[in-house]
């Protein structure tokens, strides 16, 4: 007869044996039946089988970073990366998509999280840039002010910068530290990381823009070049919740 912890030992295995199986399943599943995620264009691009990382394999860029990156785990990451020491606008841009991106999975947005994998080191004034820029910059777009459109094309260039006034115009009334607040977790690479995300490339370099999807279980799923749709990115992130029980 079968006592209570040989069960519980049983169903552990079970359950490992679970998680295991499950990210290739899904690319399985979506390299069979690419309708599954209708947005694939020849933008946005399977991993397969998909690329495994180790929690260590991120490390916190900065204090805010550190503290949740217990948030990697469990939930399904929207990756941007920095492979260069400058974002220049491509970059940046991608950033800023990744963030309307987020909020347009609207019920489903708790199960995601963004994450911006830095491989260099930039200036500390040069990287609070990027961050204030990140925050702030997408307010632009919603005055449908065409002299605001501008402004932001041209915020964007990495020259150009937000200064205190600028700053206190976007936020308007908001108080000012819930209007900074971020949901970007920003990490550096271990060399593992860096190798493993290069073999995807086959050859091709890490480029300014690009984006990645990675699952709850830390598997990078799928891969997009700089300049991809937003819109496209979320109909392949939406069909990935849909089918994944996990995260």
């Amino acid at each position: 007869m079968i006592n209570k912890q040989q069960k519980k030992n049983q169903l552990l295995i079970v359950a490992i044996f679970s998680l295991t199986i499950v990210p290739f399943l899904i690319a399985w599943g979506l390299e069979k039946y690419p309708a599954l995620v209708k947005g694939t264009t020849n933008s946005g691009q399977l991993i397969i089988p998909p690329v495994t990382t180790e929690r260590s394999d991120f490390i916190g860029y900065d204090a805010f970073s550190s503290k949740n990156m217990g948030e990697l785990t469990g939930h399904w990451l929207i990756v941007n990366v920095i492979p260069e020491k400058a974002c220049n606008e491509i970059c940046l841009d991608a950033l800023i998509k990744s963030k309307q991106l987020r909020l347009m999975l609207n019920k489903e947005l708790p199960r995601t999280r963004r994450v911006v994998i830095i491989f260099k080191d930039p200036a500390t004034a040069q990287i609070n840039q990027w961050w204030l820029k990140d925050t702030l910059l997408s307010r632009l777009h919603r005055t449908k002010d065409p002299a605001d459109d501008a402004l932001f094309l041209s915020l964007l260039r990495e020259e150009n910068k937000l200064d205190e006034a600028l700053i206190e115009r976007l936020i308007g009334g908001e108080d000012k530290e819930f209007a900074l607040n971020s949901d970007l977790i920003r990490v550096k690479p271990s060399v593992e990381l860096v190798k493993k995300m290069t073999s995807i490339r086959q050859g091709s370099p890490i480029s300014d823009g690009m984006l990645f999807l990675m699952d709850p279980l830390g598997n990078l799923m799928m891969q997009y070049v700089s300049g991809f749709n937003t819109y496209k990115v979320k109909d392949d992130l939406m069909h990935l919740l849909k089918i994944s029980q996990i995260g």
